[in-house]
């Protein structure tokens, strides 16, 4: 069966800046002013540099994109869409941020979501040889971020595991539906977490792969529940927003625009 979720190695911040870019207008320069601010603000957000309730300011922002503020206002509405940024009437724009109990509620959603996807994954036996060969790829990319210390690309990897599982199990309804969820547990988590750790650690993605190929997917759910359980246990009530200079996160980029 075909799914009509994105890609499931991209990001699902990426695959969030991609939907807000849709039905873009304003020729191509402005259609590419866009997409490179919004692009810029999701994976800075996704990268965990724009923490959870960071003020984006039009002012700063448009000196530092080098368009005007109509044009910030513009991305900042396109942002508020899709959920990443939230929109406070005489207050301006802020990276969103979920609340505790937000927070549980999408952790809720994902165990069920998760559950009903391996139980499909599972149902038939052990995974072919080729679903196997595309998961350990990449848990070996896992691996690589672990071990050179990148923890951008462990937070990006963590979240593709899931999306990657989803895709295999070949249902795009719940594949879609996954992809909102972790890219709102990635929110939460940025949010929340009071253990700095990637999502989810490395040899947990291992073990579940490896019930999975022996066709164990009674030990496959536990290992799943354990472990989103565990990412969940590391959220703390409210650790509060720290200072976040926009200019250190972005730099000057409106030559680049």
């Amino acid at each position: 069966m075909a799914t009509t979720h994105p890609d499931p190695l991209e990001h699902p911040m990426a695959a969030t800046g991609r939907k807000a870019r849709e039905g873009t207008t304003g020729g191509p320069r402005g259609a590419q002013a866009h997409d490179r601010i919004v692009q810029s603000v999701v994976d800075a957000i996704a990268d965990r540099r724009l923490p959870p309730g960071t003020k984006l300011t039009e002012e700063r922002l448009a000196q530092i994109f080098g368009v005007s503020r109509a044009r910030i206002r513009t991305a900042l509405s396109a942002l508020a869409q899709i959920g990443v940024v939230e929109l406070r009437p005489n207050r301006g724009a802020f990276v969103a941020r979920p609340s505790a109990r937000e927070a549980r509620e999408v952790f809720e959603a994902r165990r069920i979501v998760e559950r009903g996807l391996l139980d499909r994954l599972a149902g038939a036996g052990p995974l072919p040889a080729d679903a196997v060969a595309r998961l350990r790829a990449h848990l070996a990319k896992e691996k690589a971020a672990a071990a050179a210390d990148d923890r951008v690309a462990m937070i990006r990897l963590s979240g593709d595991f899931h999306l990657l599982l989803a895709d295999l199990a070949g249902n795009g309804t719940l594949a879609t539906f996954l992809d909102s969820l972790v890219r709102q547990s990635s929110l939460a988590i940025a949010a929340l977490e009071v253990r700095q750790s990637p999502d989810c650690a490395a040899h947990e993605h291992q073990a579940i792969v490896e019930a999975l190929a022996a066709g164990e997917g009674e030990r496959a759910m536990h290992l799943m529940m354990e472990h989103l359980g565990a990412v969940e246990d590391r959220l703390a009530p409210d650790p509060g927003v720290p200072e976040v200079d926009l200019f250190a996160v972005f730099g000057r980029l409106g030559e680049a625009i």
